[in-house]
């Protein structure tokens, strides 16, 4: 079995996995007691801070450990919002946002907080002008992703943070860098960036962990209460192992991105060629998309059906994101893109990672085709019923 689901999980690299059992069997104790074993901990969570920071070009006091991506976006969403409404209740993202920002932009405008939401255009690329129109005098937070969770077409972010800057510069700047980071370059300062969030499991770290950058200044109202973790904005007892193997993964997602770009890029490239001119296919990616992902509709065919299949045939692929994709419904980032019902339920994702080889990719182009001529007899037999 061939696994092609990377943007939703990335396998752990084994030195990760060696660094969590360490210090799950050393440092157990926890950081915030007073004895020598707690004080080991904190230690341990201070030096994973400086870890992360560094990699991200920032200093240790602007990163907070989260339970995951999810918290994080959460956090800076409804934590900026809910901590300055005071300069205004009106929020600007696109149509395009992982589910953990569009649905908490949702329940923050139900709490009477406007929204406004950014159409992208065909690619799935929003427009940096559009999204700086939308912004005002009261608008207190920009949410944008760098990586589309589905489609990999990247956000021109140094053109949003500066046109967004420039429209109102109290206005804070949140990107989701989930999927960017480890592949793209990452440039919080050039970006303007506020507010910025990682997952650790999509860098081939552990689940549980996720990173909050809050830019010095910034403050943001706790969505957890109950201790002072985490410089007081996300209580809780910190998960000691996990942080030191996720900043482990930070830092060597960070050195090895060029060489990751360069390799995943070209078995993309080949995959995108392929899928391309498979007539049956509508391909949603772009040569311009990020360097892990494929993305591509079948409309004759639920998408769920062809990932099946193509399980199936040896290959584990997923319809979108993996915190939707057991929705029995069109896609919304591909409903936002201008494709119709059919093709946004349709969908199929393909994520690439290091280890992935071009005998790997061969193998898939022969199970795709499989799949395609098996899905069409069956359509044929249904056809003459």
């Amino acid at each position: 079995m061939l696994y092609w689901d990377y943007a939703a999980a990335s396998p752990p690299y084994e030195e990760v996995v060696q660094t969590m059992e360490q210090i799950m069997r050393l440092i157990y104790a926890n950081p915030s007691s007073l004895h020598r074993a707690g004080t080991e901990a904190a230690r341990m969570l201070t030096r994973s801070r400086e870890v992360c920071a560094a990699a991200l070009g920032v200093t240790p006091q602007e990163i907070l450990f989260t339970s995951g991506a999810t918290e994080s976006n959460n956090l800076a969403v409804k934590g900026a919002a809910m901590q300055y409404q005071g300069r205004g209740r009106h929020i600007v993202t696109t149509q395009i946002e992982h589910p953990s920002v569009y649905e908490s932009c949702l329940q923050l405008q139900a709490l009477g907080w406007e929204v406004t939401f950014v159409a992208p255009d065909s690619n799935g690329v929003a427009d940096p002008a559009g999204i700086a129109a939308a912004v005002r005098r009261d608008t207190v937070l920009v949410s944008v992703m760098h990586v589309n969770n589905e489609t990999g077409a990247v956000q021109p972010l140094t053109e949003i943070g500066r046109l967004v800057k420039a429209a109102n510069h109290r206005t804070l700047f949140h990107v989701d860098g989930v999927q960017g980071f480890g592949k793209l370059a990452t440039e919080l300062k050039k970006w303007q960036a506020d507010l910025y969030s990682l997952s650790a499991h999509k860098l081939r770290g552990p689940r549980g962990v996720g990173i909050l950058y809050v830019r010095e200044g910034v403050a943001l109202f706790p969505l957890l209460t109950g201790g002072s973790q985490e410089l007081g904005y996300r209580a809780g007892t910190e998960n000691t192992a996990a942080i030191v193997a996720s900043a482990k993964a930070v830092r060597m997602s960070a050195e090895n991105r060029v060489t990751y770009s360069n390799q995943v890029t070209l078995l993309r490239n080949r995959l995108l060629d392929f899928v391309s001119g498979i007539p049956e296919f509508m391909v949603n990616s772009t040569y311009s998309g990020a360097p892990h992902i494929v993305h591509f509709s079948y409309p004759a065919v639920n998408g769920e059906v062809m990932a099946r299949k193509l399980e199936e045939l040896g290959m584990t692929v997923s319809t979108r994101s993996a915190c939707s994709s057991r929705l029995a419904e069109p896609s919304r980032i591909l409903l936002a893109m201008g494709r119709d019902a059919s093709a946004a339920l349709g969908g199929v994702r393909i994520s690439l990672g290091d280890t992935h080889t071009a005998a790997d990719i061969a193998a898939l182009e022969q199970a795709l085709l499989a799949a395609v001529q098996a899905l069409k007899l069956v359509e044929r037999g249904r056809n003459k019923q």
